[in-house]
């Protein structure tokens, strides 16, 4: 299979019904997986929380979700061969305008952002 990217959610949006997510990063930091990878071309990964705001006034587990979010999209980057920048919102609204991509992409090149 082939993929192009990841989309990234968070669970204060309300997504489209059949809507399911690969990987759910948890508030507490666990990681909740699908079995397999449920969609054709895209990789979705929602955070627990509200991520609509900027890094420095996000909490510390809110920090930490998003760290995990980062080395799950280095590993299944390097997995699927898929560059860990082609990084999509699942909406305008989400995760929203103020949501921290930088804070979220790791360069593979040097592995820290």
């Amino acid at each position: 299979m082939e993929f192009e990217g990841f989309v990234i959610h968070h669970s204060a949006c309300e997504p489209e019904p059949r809507v399911r997510f690969d990987f759910t990063i948890h508030a507490d930091g666990s990681v909740t997986s699908s079995p397999m990878l449920q969609h054709h071309k895209l990789i979705h990964i929602c955070l627990e929380g509200n991520f609509n705001r900027r890094y420095e006034l996000m909490s510390l587990e809110q920090k930490s979700q998003l760290f995990t979010a980062s080395k799950i999209i280095m590993e299944l980057s390097r997995l699927h061969d898929i560059s860990p920048l082609y990084l999509f919102p699942h909406a305008e609204s989400c995760p929203g305008a103020d949501f921290p991509w930088n804070a979220l992409v790791i360069y593979p090149v040097d592995g820290y952002h």
